[in-house]
């Protein structure tokens, strides 16, 4: 059965605020694995992408449900390879259109005025730069666009157990429904990184374990669970005994 998912709970701040009051005793544990996680993704050439994200979002939701994390948590996500292949697929395809893009319009240009006409001159580079600065921000509304879809998407394979086609359809259905939270939320981050990113560049990666638990938050508001913590108060008409 497809799960049911609500619409209107996702509060950008309060997600953030709420994810890290729950991972912060575990903080340190949490970036610990997700850093191991993005670098075996990263040198295996994206290839381990899947089970190390599951891996990464089973020990967040672990935590943010109620529970405590251990690093191999991280390793569980191997189980979810087969199941996450079709997903992997739709978050890696816009890296590398993005760094064919790159090469595309910055490198090919360069390398074509340097061997071919012997030199290059400032208005090429001044096209050069104009071009590049386009089609950065082309790919990258894209890719804001099909990720803010796919946001929820890893979280379903792991916590429902759905395949890839079924987690993205669901996915992007809750996202579409529930759009103006979704992007605040990825405003939010966006601000959050960016401040980590001023902060010397190391930062950036300080912030990782805030953002993702928000995330992770934004999620189970959506999908709640049974065995999830109680995020925000229940409605007065839940205690009918007190009216």
């Amino acid at each position: 059965m497809t799960p049911e998912f609500t619409i209107g709970r996702i509060r950008p701040i309060e997600c953030v605020s709420e994810g890290f009051e729950l991972i912060k005793d575990e903080y340190w544990m949490l970036f610990a694995i997700s850093l191991v996680g993005a670098l075996i993704a990263g040198v295996s050439v994206y290839i381990l992408l899947g089970p190390m994200v599951c891996g990464i979002f089973i020990c967040y939701m672990k935590k943010i449900d109620g529970g405590r994390v251990v690093f191999d948590d991280l390793w569980t996500g191997f189980q979810y390879f087969g199941r996450s292949l079709l997903l992997t697929i739709l978050f890696v395809v816009p890296i590398v259109a993005y760094i064919v893009g790159v090469f595309a319009t910055i490198y090919l240009p360069l390398i074509y005025s340097v061997v071919v006409r012997g030199g290059t001159r400032e208005a090429d580079i001044l096209k050069i730069f104009l071009g590049a600065i386009a089609v950065d921000l082309v790919i990258a509304v894209i890719m804001v666009c099909i990720h803010s879809l796919l946001i929820f998407a890893f979280p379903l394979i792991v916590d429902k157990g759905l395949s890839s086609a079924d987690a993205i359809k669901l996915s992007a259905r809750a996202a579409w429904a529930n759009m103006g939270g979704i992007a605040g939320l990825v405003g939010v981050n966006f601000l959050l990184a960016l401040a980590g990113e001023l902060a010397c560049g190391i930062g950036l990666y300080l912030v990782i374990p805030l953002l993702t638990a928000g995330n992770i938050v934004a999620y189970r508001k959506v999908f709640p669970s049974a065995t999830a913590p109680m995020l925000e108060p229940p409605p007065p008409t839940a205690y009918p005994e007190l009216a």
